[in-house]
């Protein structure tokens, strides 16, 4: 009688994929294996690495099981980490190797990187060695610095490599090795801080009282110094041995503020965004996976790092619509951090002057509470708004600026301060079109017209990246010199800016003219330095810059985003437009902001001149909840879409005539997308809406369940919509 074969123990390991779930592997008898543990596993032809999620369901015959190939000797993946992936799964919708993918986003990083070759003064060089101006340079480069690497002295010398090699083949310099990724200093939780005043000391010490999971909205005006509350949080949190994070909606963008966090600890956080060089992502997802990171600050996806022991989560401009991502995962930062904290037992900290609705009703719920702070710091007021009536005084033709604007910018210059003119559009000119039939240039991968940027000669489409040279000739009627730009952009907006002041240095602040930390970091210098007079500028301008000599804020067009069908087209202008209203006055001397519009009487104008938030807020939250919508209601968006109209158009039907139905439950559409084609593929929207106490989530799983898309159509569900592009 033969012995039955011994069924070999099983492990369900998750992929970085979107995949549907995790993947059954046989362990083999020589590793040992926990959850969480990072392994190498075969996968069609391929060898992957994923993570131990947990003990295997059992559903692949054991003669079908791939053996584990190996364990990496890493620090395995926390087990709130795993929890987060699969809520974030189960709640978006999302395959969780989709959601893992985000988490494991630095593969290389579970490899220890080589050490790195770096260069030290020598102590005793040799009395005869030659100093060359060249080699002068290399040491004084290395004056009040660490020791640095051969390409990286160099460039901080202005010398050839050559030069630094023969420094220390001479005797001038010494080679040391080195972590190849050595992190910036640690910050130091007792360097002393500014003199808080008594409002901030008082949400200081709210803060320092929370112990465990509690969210905290601290609601202040512009200018008030919430970052200094929430620093000293961070400061009680590196004295625990946690570590903290703090989400910004334009990282690349905040140079103020990594030189005021280093100014206040003595070091720079560890920075996680996209910008960064592949080694810089790689040393930083290491520092935070094995607890050295102690304090980073990220763009959204920093959320997903995994933690060794999370403390503190700091969620700065918490109404940012960049906190929403609208590709791939589609998920809701701000509210994803709120679940983080929850899963690591710790503080989660909402900051903003403009609060977005969702968080309002939180707090008059009572599931997060209120930190206020009423005042600016230091006895400064808040800027007087006021609105320019376009309907009585026009700009001059061909023009865009308002003479009453135009008077105050020419005072605000000869009094020597500074003034922003704010437009919230990039380009020259949102649309070009042909004089002589009317044709518009459009992209032809999207529903978009093609925005002219003059600085660069060409039309662009936002979307999807499409760029082509201005033609000559108007491509429908073959008109020559036809085509002219229609409507300013921010480039269109400095043209006239520079001939109405030609004596003012001016600057451009969008994301066209600002390409990463360092270029902001240069263009916040000059401002801060008074070496611009006339900043001019898109929203990358109104988050978070501090500049003392800024004292007028000029609006162009203050009416831009107030229309269309969006739930939250009046509560994002408003916040938009006190945020950048927010630059000016912001020290002892007073600010002014001119709004000009068409529309003085619109609501969200209206609430700005009077400086009245509150019953602006209110009264959007009230329309909000007779509409039950969001967030008295709940939302989910179906995206289907593919190459074939027809196509789309047909399973976009299906899935309507399968639509879940019950009390408490509407689905609206299918109807084109606002952007009906994008990226060269057509769009169709169905809109899925629940009492607030329904989930949506299993109803959707069922919908789609039950009506599978065919062939090249695919059908994303969005949870939550912000946008609905």
């Amino acid at each position: 009688m033969s012995a039955s074969p011994v069924t070999p123990r099983r492990l369900a390991v998750l992929l970085p994929l979107p995949l549907a779930g995790a993947y059954d592997y046989a362990l083999p008898d020589d590793l040992d294996l926990a959850p969480g543990d990072y392994v190498r596993v075969p996968l069609g032809g391929r060898t992957l690495t994923g993570v131990v999620w947990g003990e295997a369901l059992g559903a692949v015959a054991p003669a079908k099981l791939k053996p584990i190939l190996a364990r990496l000797d890493f620090a395995p993946f926390p087990a709130l980490s795993r929890r987060f992936v699969d809520w974030v799964a189960q709640y978006t919708l999302s395959p969780p190797g989709a959601v893992l993918k985000m988490a494991m986003s630095v593969p290389d990083a579970l490899d220890a990187p080589p050490d790195q070759v770096v260069y030290a003064p020598a102590p005793a060089p040799p009395a005869r060695l030659a100093w060359t101006p060249a080699r002068l340079r290399v040491q004084e480069a290395l004056q009040d610095r660490p020791p640095q690497p051969l390409a990286e002295l160099a460039r901080l010398a202005k010398v050839g490599p050559g030069v630094v090699k023969g420094l220390a083949e001479a005797g001038g310099l010494i080679a040391q090795r080195r972590a190849r990724d050595p992190l910036p200093g640690r910050p130091d939780a007792d360097a002393p801080g500014p003199v808080l005043s008594a409002d901030q000391q008082k949400a200081a010490r709210a803060l320092l009282a929370s112990q465990g999971f509690a969210v905290t909205l601290l609601d202040g005006v512009t200018g008030s110094g919430k970052t200094e509350v929430y620093f000293e949080a961070i400061a009680a949190c590196l004295r625990q041995g946690r570590q903290a994070l703090v989400l910004l909606p334009e990282i690349a963008l905040s140079a103020q503020w990594l030189a005021r966090f280093e100014a206040r600890f003595g070091a720079p956080p560890v920075v996680w965004h996209s910008d960064l060089t592949h080694a810089a992502r790689r040393a930083a997802w290491r520092a935070t996976a094995l607890g050295e990171a102690k304090v980073v600050v990220g763009a959204r996806s920093a959320l997903f790092l995994p933690f060794a022991d999370l403390g503190l989560l700091v969620v700065d401009e918490e109404h940012e619509g960049a906190y929403k991502q609208e590709e791939g995962t589609l998920y809701h930062a701000r509210d994803m951090a709120v679940v983080r904290a929850r899963l690591s037992d710790c503080q989660a900290v909402l900051v903003s002057a403009t609060p977005a609705i969702e968080t309002l009703v939180n707090v008059e719920t009572g599931r997060y509470r209120r930190l206020h702070l009423p005042d600016r710091h230091g006895g400064a007021l808040l800027p007087e708004i006021t609105a320019i009536d376009l309907r009585r005084a026009p700009p001059e033709r061909g023009r865009w600026l308002a003479p009453p604007l135009v008077k105050a910018i020419e005072d605000c210059l000869a009094a020597g301060e500074q003034a922003l003119l704010f437009l919230n559009r990039r380009g020259y000119a949102p649309l070009t079109l042909c004089r002589a039939c009317g044709h518009r240039l459009q992209c032809p991968n999207c529903s978009a017209w093609l925005v002219l940027h003059q600085r660069i000669a060409r039309l662009q489409c936002h979307h999807c990246g499409h760029a082509m040279v201005p033609p000559g000739q108007c491509p429908a009627c073959q008109a020559e010199g036809s085509l002219v730009a229609c409507g300013p952009g921010v480039e269109r907006l400095a043209e006239e800016a520079a001939s109405r002041f030609p004596k003012a240095r001016l600057a451009q602040m969008t994301s066209d003219t600002v390409s990463g930390p360092k270029a902001a970091a240069e263009l916040v210098r000059r401002m801060s330095g008074r070496e611009i007079d006339l900043l001019v500028g898109t929203q990358i301008i109104a988050k978070g810059h501090h500049f003392p000599w800024l004292t007028l804020v000029g609006v162009v067009d203050a009416d831009l985003g107030l229309e269309g069908g969006d739930l939250r087209a009046g509560e994002r202008c408003f916040q938009l437009l006190s945020q950048v209203s927010g630059r000016a006055g912001r020290a002892e001397r007073p600010g002014r902001v001119l709004l000009q519009t068409w529309m003085p009487e619109h609501p969200v104008i209206a609430a700005l001149v009077a400086n009245d938030r509150d019953r602006f807020l209110e009264a959007e939250t009230q329309a909000r909840r007779e509409a039950h919508m969001p967030p008295f209601g709940r939302l989910v968006a179906l995206i289907v879409s593919g190459p074939d109209v027809n196509a789309v158009e047909a399973h976009a039907r299906a899935l309507a005539r399968a639509a879940p139905k019950g009390e408490g439950i509407v689905v609206l559409g299918p109807a084109p997308a606002p952007l009906a084609l994008l990226r060269g593929q057509h769009r169709r929207r169905l809109l899925l809406q629940t009492r607030r106490d329904l989930l949506p989530q299993p109803l959707v799983r069922d919908w789609l369940g039950g009506c599978k898309a065919p062939g090249r159509v695919r059908v994303q569900a969005d949870v939550d919509p912000y946008s609905f592009f």
